[in-house]
């Protein structure tokens, strides 16, 4: 038996940068000293690299540099789907939608190319309504751009995980799809309200 099973896997590069570019927020992972490293930063997808910022203070930010190896997940949408739903004797499970990739980080060192890059992510989260434009001769940018470090990952390596019940019939799978959206539109207040 081969795991993952073929059957959950997107081999598409489309679609894993499509789940990019709608869950742009990403878990990237460097290993020093046989201990893992983990930031969770914004990353945007621009000509085969990801593009990124991370405070110089972050001791993980020495590892993004140089070519160093580096391990990145991005999240999409996922959700349990309960038995119910199918009215037939099924087992519980969890679907979800992940990307992970291996590639290679090197510094940004041009601060006016940093600058740029901060400008084209803000332009990017904040579309398509482009309610804030961050200018590039903003004042505020060249005490800024001190603080943070530039960094690109050159991806090595692709893999879609999209677990969304496919050795299940065609209808049971719709039935799944529905409760993803379902479960990925409830309102988080209630759980917003435990914890802040």
């Amino acid at each position: 038996m081969s795991y993952p099973p073929n059957i959950h896997q997107d081999d598409t590069k489309s679609h894993m940068i499509e789940v990019i570019k709608h869950y742009p927020l990403a878990t990237v992972i460097s290993i020093e000293n046989n201990l893992p490293l983990i930031t969770h930063l914004p990353l945007i997808y621009e000509s085969g690299k990801l593009i990124g910022h991370i405070d110089k203070n972050n001791p993980q930010a020495a590892l993004l540099k140089n070519n160093a190896p580096v391990t990145i997940i991005f999240s999409g949408p996922d959700c349990y789907i309960s038995p119910s739903l199918f009215g037939t004797a099924e087992l519980p499970t969890w679907n979800y939608i992940k990307v992970h990739l291996q590639g290679v980080a090197s510094e940004i060192k041009n601060e006016n190319q940093v600058k740029h890059t901060m400008v084209e992510m803000t332009s990017f989260l904040e579309a398509p309504e482009e309610a804030f434009v961050l200018d590039y001769n903003n004042p505020s940018m060249d005490k800024f751009v001190n603080y943070v470090m530039g960094f690109e990952i050159d991806i090595l390596q692709w893999e879609g995980k999209f677990k969304l019940s496919q050795n299940k019939t065609a209808e049971a799978q719709d039935i799944a799809k529905l409760q993803l959206i379902s479960k990925n539109r409830t309102s988080i207040k209630p759980f917003l309200d435990q914890i802040i």
